[in-house]
């Protein structure tokens, strides 16, 4: 399973561990990933996704699922992501 958040596209980076001596290791920094269901107000329906806690943060501070997919450029959002949007355009556009 990748680490990689579904709606920001945050992943992993690589960086090093720097001893007292100044001797460098490579190591990596994963981003913090939790499962989360988030409810699509329009839909009215429940989405489950794999979202890093600064993901999380930002779509609240958007206003929810749905204004957050709409705001975000397609190719931040994973497969999943792309699909609930396609959903919410659709639903936007019969109504």
């Amino acid at each position: 399973m990748s680490r990689i958040c579904e709606l920001t596209g945050k992943g992993r980076q690589v960086g090093h561990n720097v001893s007292h001596a100044n001797n460098k290791t490579k190591r990596v920094f994963l981003p913090n990933l939790q499962n989360v269901t988030l409810m699509s107000e329009k839909l009215e329906r429940s989405f489950k996704f794999r979202v890093s806690t600064h993901g999380l943060r930002s779509v609240e501070h958007n206003g929810g699922l749905d204004n957050w997919l709409l705001k975000t450029s397609d190719d931040k959002l994973s497969a999943s992501a792309l699909k609930v949007k396609r959903e919410l355009v659709e639903a936007q556009a019969a109504a």
